[in-house]
């Protein structure tokens, strides 16, 4: 659409008359000069822009409103911002309220009149859709306070009766606007010009044209920014805040929460449990502990064959606050340091949690509070994300950053100063922030320690850098201290060094990222040194440069030197190379702030932390480690896998299954992957065989190539996978066909063998002559599962042949660590399982004579004539088809047609009552059969031998009879052997 480069948009207005006339309110980047601001409007539904309202480099526009009755008549608010690292300054000549007559094509300022005179700030203006000549504007004056020795205006909201020319002061209470750049917002009633609702941290209301706020009956959350009133109905009403949407149908009554698949997540640390935690703060949130695997699998919402849901249910606050770090204790997870309030940093504000007890201890750096002082008013500068890192050789030694680095070895008791002021210390920029309004709360404290970490493969070598520019080191544990921003080329001027990535491979290597946004620079600037930051480089080819390309935090790899992963404002990259060259690793992805990146090494998993979209996990990266020119150069390559753990499902705490909030497990079992240097034939595939330690084949899978237009090869009758019922237990059912397609591909084996063998149905339900057949002649058996054994723990062998080349590597499968059961455990369950198996695959094979005789038979009596030939062979065959429906309605319930639960109509019959029975078996986690089991399934098999001998002697005696007879009469006979 357009205006790229223009940053904030802060309102959108279509002509409601003719929608290709769009309006649209852009407020800029607001760190610095900028002429791509103002109002722009298009009349071809954004193919062209015009710039129709511009008022200078430093104003933007903060809001427009619309005249409901006559959409050529609009307001808008200018307003004059700058924002940078150590402050934000709102209000000045520029900002303005401004009106047009024609559509938005001209403007003219609105001035005096009583109007509060410049400077003033922020604004926002609607217009009542009940009378037209109602305006309201919310308008930052400063409230009377002296701003820089100058006296300020007073007042919140003004208010018009005759369509804008003349203004009076209408209200001053704070409530109105609260934290006026972050906030200022208002909606007016469409059937009421005097009720007008307000939206901040609070959420008020007035009913007699602005004089008084009324309390509601009820709120829609905390932290409110938008709201939509119908403008046909005004009782129906949503109001978009910091914790999702709030909607109300009775004017505000009653609200109904809707929770959003989105979060502002500032970082992201793992543990090494099994399945591992991840751990962040979120934005208007708390710090949060969460699984990666909620070992649950199936249910609602999991779509089958996927992993299963990571319900909103499973995670827990571990204390700290929406902004900072939740960081584990690397050798006893249980500890979490977790820092931030909901009030900012404070004064080095963290926790000490126990997951034990779910308890924690405040062990703030310098417990005082200075919400609301300058930054030269507190003794420690913390910043609103300021960093805790824990040491990599002492885990009871966990750091800080001030404007100083603090250090703690006794859980927190207590905190040493352990480097002298690491920053600039610049005092002229340590002022109030806000401009008109002060807003101190941390965000804009400069002279920083905004980043930390000590050498893993060095002791006592710390590096901290600052947020205005600085990177210095420790190499004796800091005691003396170097500053080496000099020596780093190019090097942004008050950059904030957002990230330090520490070498694990050589002490004197590390890597820096560099923000440079808040001083209006949005290139990337990522550096690496190999001397102790003696020397830098610059490692940012590959990047492309464009309004959201500024980077947050470079992570090396923990297995393959040299291997990078990089993180910007709307993107995430890999470097091969150790930063030489960068390519984008997006996948499925959101465009998103990516503001932070975690390896998990035990399960080689690359975790994110996203501005915006929530956590994000890359499974099994093995791959990327191991991605060499080789296995470029190859036809075809097999990697080796990771080790896959043999997880048994858990039971869950409660949760709703349409959250939309739910995250995704990963896929159950092993990852697979292999690489492909070109495209598959249409008549080649690509085949994978898994075989146990005794060389065994217990699971084949082949990939053809992907199809062009980006769909899916049918998976065969009964839905993907072919056939049906495959979704229970022992569910290969549902899996999706294997395509590949040139480069590195996956596919997911789910630690399961073969399944057993399909039944598939060639006659219609008895009583139910209208149930159709697949395309292919056939239907599934309702409630009869492909029994597929989960494969004991061992080591197995994985094979790819592609054409002539043929690749092999170990996998090793590991026993869920939580079950309780023994290998002699896992093997007698597998022994009942296997042989239930068996046994359904015997007579699935009898059944699917029976059905193909039965469908033979009907399809015959219908060619069959009314003369005496055709009556003889009529009457036989309809005997022969009683007798089998009759063997065959013993193992299949035939009166079930997999529809509306009628399985609860009719009584199972045999390979029903299997199926179950193995479902109780293998679900009872790693466990062997009961005495109960055992005696059933005894039960089962020897009515399945007499059901196997019943249908065996029908089909080589009475149906070769039968045959006989056709022959005789000279009629095509009936084939024995199913399709």
């Amino acid at each position: 659409m357009g205006l790229e480069k223009t940053g904030r948009i802060g309102n959108v207005i279509v002509d409601p008359h003719n929608p290709d006339i769009v309006l649209a309110c852009a407020l800029g980047h607001a760190y610095g000069p900028q002429s791509d601001r103002g109002v722009f409007r298009t009349t071809d539904s954004g193919k062209n822009w015009e710039k129709v309202l511009f008022v200078d480099e430093n104003t933007g526009c903060s809001d427009m409103g619309m005249d409901p009755n006559n959409p050529r008549i609009l307001f808008a608010g200018m307003w004059q911002i700058e924002i940078h690292t150590w402050s934000r300054t709102s209000g000045g000549p520029g900002s303005g309220l401004f009106k047009s007559t024609d559509g938005g094509v001209t403007w003219k300022r609105l001035e005096g009149h009583g109007l509060p005179h410049s400077p003033v700030g922020r604004i926002a203006v609607r217009v009542a859709q009940k009378d037209s000549n109602r305006v309201y504007a919310l308008i930052e004056t400063g409230d009377g306070v002296p701003l820089d020795g100058k006296p300020t205006q007073s007042g919140q909201l003004w208010r018009s009766d005759d369509g804008g020319e003349n203004w009076q002061l209408i209200n001053s209470d704070r409530q109105v606007r609260g934290r006026t750049h972050y906030y200022t917002r208002e909606e007016i009633s469409p059937d009421n010009e005097n009720e007008v609702y307000f939206f901040t941290s609070a959420f008020s209301r007035t009913l007699d044209g602005g004089h008084t706020l009324t309390s509601m009956p009820a709120t829609p959350g905390g932290d409110n920014h938008e709201m939509w009133i119908d403008p046909t109905n005004g009782d129906r009403m949503a109001v978009v805040n910091d914790g999702g949407v709030s909607i109300s149908v009775n004017r505000g009554h009653t609200w109904d929460h809707v929770q959003l698949p989105i979060a502002q997540i500032y970082h992201v640390t793992l543990d090494d449990q099994i399945p591992y935690n991840v751990y962040g703060n979120k934005q208007d949130g708390s710090s949060y502990r969460g699984p990666s695997n909620s070992l649950q699998f199936g249910g609602f919402g999991s779509g089958g064959f996927g992993g299963g849901q990571i319900p909103r249910s499973v995670w827990h606050p571990i204390a700290g606050g929406e902004s900072g770090y939740a960081t584990p204790d690397p050798v006893d997870n249980n500890i979490i340091w977790s820092s931030g309030t909901g009030s900012g940093s404070v004064s080095g504000a963290v926790a000490r949690f126990d997951e034990r007890n779910r308890q924690w201890r405040e062990v703030e750096v310098w417990p005082l509070n200075v919400s609301g002082a300058t930054a030269a008013e507190v003794k420690y500068r913390f910043n609103w994300e300021f960093p805790i890192t824990i040491s990599p050789h002492d885990h009871n030694k966990v750091y800080v950053g001030s404007q100083f680095v603090h250090v703690t070895t006794d859980g927190g008791n207590s905190w040493h100063v352990i480097s002298p002021d690491l920053t600039r210390n610049e005092k002229n920029r340590m002022g109030s922030s806000g401009g008109l309004t002060p807003d101190n709360i941390g965000v804009e404290y400069a002279g920083t320690v905004f980043a930390i970490a000590e050498s893993p493969k060095e002791g006592g070598v710390i590096w901290a850098g600052s947020n205005d520019g600085l990177v210095q080191i420790s190499r004796d544990d800091g005691k003396n201290w170097t500053n080496v921003t000099k020596n780093i080329p190019n090097m942004l001027d008050w950059g904030t060094v957002s990230n330090i990535e520490a070498s694990r491979y050589d002490a004197g290597t590390a890597y820096i990222t560099v923000d440079g946004h808040q001083v209006n620079n949005r290139d990337p600037f990522v550096y690496k040194t190999i001397d102790y930051g003696k020397t830098w480089t610059a490692i940012t080819n590959g990047i492309p440069h464009s309004m959201l390309s500024y980077a947050h935090c470079v992570r090396e790899d923990p297995v393959r030197k040299g291997l990078l992963y990089l993180g910007t404002e709307n993107a995430l990259y890999v470097s091969f190379d150790d930063g030489k060259n960068w390519q984008p690793l997006q996948s499925e992805l959101p465009h998103a702030p990516v503001y932070w990146i975690a390896v998990q090494e035990r399960f080689h998993d690359l975790a994110l932390s996203t501005y915006g979209r929530g956590f994000w996990i890359l499974d099994d990266i093995t791959p990327l480690q191991q991605l060499t020119q080789e296995v470029l150069s190859s036809n075809a390559h097999l990697f080796a896998p990771r080790e896959a753990y043999r997880f048994r499902p858990v039971s869950q705490p409660a949760a709703v299954f349409y959250d939309p909030t739910a995250g995704r497990n990963p896929q159950y079992g092993a990852a697979i992957n292999f690489h492909l240097k070109s495209k598959l034939g249409e008549r080649d595939h690509a085949k994978i065989t898994i075989s146990d330690a005794g060389g065994k084949v217990v699971r084949e899978i082949e990939c053809r190539a992907a199809r062009e237009d980006g769909g899916r090869r049918p998976a065969g009758p009964g839905g993907p996978g072919g056939g049906a019922g495959g979704g229970g237990f022992g569910g290969a059912g549902g899996a999706p066909p294997c395509e590949a397609k040139p480069g590195i591909n996956r596919i997911w084996w789910n630690l399961r063998g073969e399944q057993a063998t399909e039944v598939r149905l060639r006659n219609a339900p008895t009583y139910s002559p209208d149930v159709p057949l697949g395309p292919e002649g056939w239907r599934a058996a309702p409630a009869v599962d492909r029994i597929a054994l989960l494969e004991p723990p061992g080591v197995y062998s994985v094979t790819l042949v592609v054409g002539e080349e043929k690749s092999t590597q170990k996998l090793t499968v590991l026993k869920d660590l939580h079950s309780t059961g023994t290998e002699a455990d896992i093997q007698a369950q597998l022994q009942s399982v296997s042989a239930l198996r068996d046994e359904m695959n015997t007579l699935a094979e009898s059944v699917n004579q029976v059905e193909s005789i039965r469908a033979q038979i009907a399809a015959l009596e219908k060619q069959l004539g009314n003369d005496d030939n055709g009556k003889a062979i009529r009457k036989a065959a309809d005997e022969l088809a009683e007798k089998l429906v009759a063997a065959e309605g013993k193992v299949i319930q035939l009166k079930a047609t997999g529809r509306g639960q009628d399985d609860v109509r009719y009584a199972p019959m045999l390979m029903q009552k299997i199926s179950y029975l193995a479902d109780q078996v293998a679900s009872s986690s790693d466990f062997a059969p009961t005495t109960q089991q055992a005696d059933v399934q005894k039960e089962l098999k020897r009515d399945g031998e007499d059901s196997q001998q019943e249908m065996q002697q029908l089909i080589s005696k009475d149906v070769a009879a039968f045959n006989s007879m056709l022959r005789d009469k000279g009629v095509l006979y009936i084939i024995v052997k199913a399709p």
